[in-house]
């Protein structure tokens, strides 16, 4: 078998840096091999040592500069874990509140202006007519059972204008440098329209849900409303104007969620039915949830979750395995950092140790993937690689029997080209999983937002729970687990004498980009790209639309520099 190795080195439209060097089959063009490397080090963990546990969160927030609101939560839910303090019932409200909105952002931005364009063929959206455009619309629109977001031909012709204006001037700014036409795109010139006409309304709801964010965080990104114990916005909470301003954004993203992107999955689904059925991108199918959005008040860890928590092994819906914190481990047999004594994230170690690249061939330098070859652990659950994100939360809630996550997957199942729920395990399933999850958020943000308003009407106003910090404060352990936008996001830390002395985050990334581990298993997104095939070597956009299916994420992974620019460790 003759193969060729290709390297992708930045994977771009995502946050942070990530590389992918997969070995083709140069006969069927298919994937046999793939690995994926972060290359930049994260150092955060390091920082919050000898800090004060109450200061952790406005920190940890920095991890990444897109869900900022969940580190800081995941932190501040951590130090209330270690002390064993329970918010009050408006702060989960708040909490819950904030989170949902910054779901629909991070999904939003995610489709439509980082992955929608490993399906949408900008070029080919130019040579549509604006009116069969307004039927494709229509058409899905019947079959979803949804109210389309646009009724009529001026959106539709308003994004011709926008990019053939582009294509006039000689340039095509941020669409320059794609592989157009590609035969792996399948949409028609129409259909393209549709989606681009989406992306420039996208552009502009980003802006209302950032407001969303900050009604009850105080501003975004980086909202700092939230201390250990509850919430801080209490006037906001009382403010009537407040709540009703929240709720008419929410339903004006409500509408676009269900009228447009709801309705580009179900011609996603369509265009793209084989790579579903032939599950191409599926991965692991070992899924894994820690459960989030607590529905009732007292432990978050016993209470009623909105995605309820688990794990599926193998794809397997029949079987559903209970989430246990104690057998998460972290393996570092194949990234750049020295073995830990004991690999639990209570105790586990963020000590680098570079070894570097192979020697350069042919003026490349390649991954010395025989022994460490990234910045990210392997993190392992009971011994097995899993994934996590919206495909895990929908698949492990549908195993559980959950009623109102089983009721958007039939409903996707029915009403769309989909055979069976089985292909949900794609690339393709992916992508449509987090559209739904969208979806499921814009339809419950506003009944928790009327919750609030009862409580406060009713005269309850507390939104912080008092803690004696000094007592409590000599020695303890904490977590804080819970879904990020991306998955299954854990906060580790440990407190002697109110310090810090260790601190460790396994963010969704972590699961899912990590390299292989002691046993020389796959990492999610390596085991995705198993049998992908290229329409052209040249032009490996199957290799992209799989990786970014999981919205990567790698910001939290950080340069450690003084303030002059200058490295202070290599």
């Amino acid at each position: 078998m003759a193969t060729k190795k290709i390297v992708i080195d930045p994977i771009t439209r995502i946050e942070g840096h990530l590389r992918i060097e997969a070995t083709i089959d140069t006969d069927t063009k298919e994937v046999t091999d793939a690995f994926s490397s972060s290359t930049m080090f994260r150092g955060l963990e390091s920082i919050m040592k000898g800090r004060d546990p109450r200061d952790c969160g406005l920190i940890a927030m920095r991890i990444c500069g897109v869900c900022t609101f969940t580190h800081y939560q995941r932190s501040i839910e951590a130090v209330e874990n270690a002390f064993g303090i329970t918010i009050p019932t408006n702060a989960r409200l708040v909490r819950n509140i904030t989170q949902a909105a910054l779901f629909m952002h991070d999904h939003l931005v995610h489709y439509y202006h980082l992955h929608s364009l490993d399906w949408v063929d900008v070029v080919s959206a130019m040579s549509a007519d604006a009116t069969d455009a307004l039927a494709e619309v229509d058409k899905y629109a019947k079959m979803s059972g949804k109210s389309a977001y646009n009724t009529t031909v001026e959106p539709f012709n308003n994004t011709l204008l926008k990019l053939k204006k582009l294509r006039d001037s000689g340039r095509l700014g941020l669409f320059a440098n794609g592989y157009w036409g590609n035969s792996s795109y399948k949409l028609t010139p129409e259909q393209n329209l549709v989606a681009m006409t989406h992306y420039f309304q996208a552009l502009e709801l980003q802006r209302d849900l950032g407001k969303m964010i900050a009604i009850f965080g105080g501003k975004d990104p980086h909202p700092q409303s939230m201390v250990v114990g509850g919430v801080t916005s209490i006037m906001d909470i009382k403010n009537s104007n407040k709540r009703e301003d929240f709720k008419a954004l929410a339903n004006k993203v409500k509408s676009f969620i269900k009228g447009a992107y709801i309705l580009d999955m179900y011609m996603l689904a369509d265009a793209y039915s084989e790579e579903m059925k032939n599950g191409i991108g599926a991965g692991l199918k070992n899924l894994l949830v820690y459960g989030g959005f607590p529905l009732e008040d007292g432990d978050i860890y016993q209470a009623e979750k909105l995605f309820p928590g688990g794990i599926v092994y193998n794809g397997n819906l029949n079987q559903i395995v209970d989430f246990d914190p104690d057998l998460v481990t972290e393996d570092v047999t194949h990234s750049w950092y020295n073995t830990p004594q004991d690999p639990h994230p209570f105790n586990s170690t963020t000590e680098p140790n570079y070894t570097g690249f192979k020697e350069k061939i042919n003026n490349i330098a390649y991954l010395d993937t025989d022994n460490k070859y990234s910045w990210i652990k392997s993190p392992l659950y009971n011994d097995t690689r899993v994934e996590v994100g919206p495909l895990a939360r929908f698949m492990v809630g549908y195993a559980r029997g959950d009623s109102r996550l089983k009721g958007y997957i039939d409903s996707f199942v029915t009403n769309s080209t989909m055979d069976s729920i089985d292909n949900f395990y794609s690339s393709v399933g992916r992508t449509v999983a987090r559209a739904l999850e969208s979806e499921l958020m814009a339809d419950i943000v506003n009944d928790w937002v009327d919750e609030l308003s009862l409580n406060v009407n009713s005269g309850n106003f507390s939104s912080w729970t008092k803690f004696d910090f000094n007592a409590k404060s000599q020695s303890a352990n904490g977590y804080g687990l819970e879904e990020a936008p991306r998955g299954s996001l854990g906060h580790w830390i440990k407190i002697e004498n109110g310090k810090v002395v260790n601190y460790q985050a396994v963010v969704p990334s972590t699961w899912n980009a990590a390299p292989r581990d002691s046993k020389g298993r796959k990492g999610a997104y390596e085991k995705s790209l198993e049998g992908v095939t290229l329409s052209s070597i040249d032009e490996p956009l199957e290799i992209l639309r799989t990786v970014h299916s999981f919205d990567p994420c790698i910001a939290c992974a950080v340069h450690l520099i003084d303030t002059n620019g200058n490295d202070i460790k290599k």
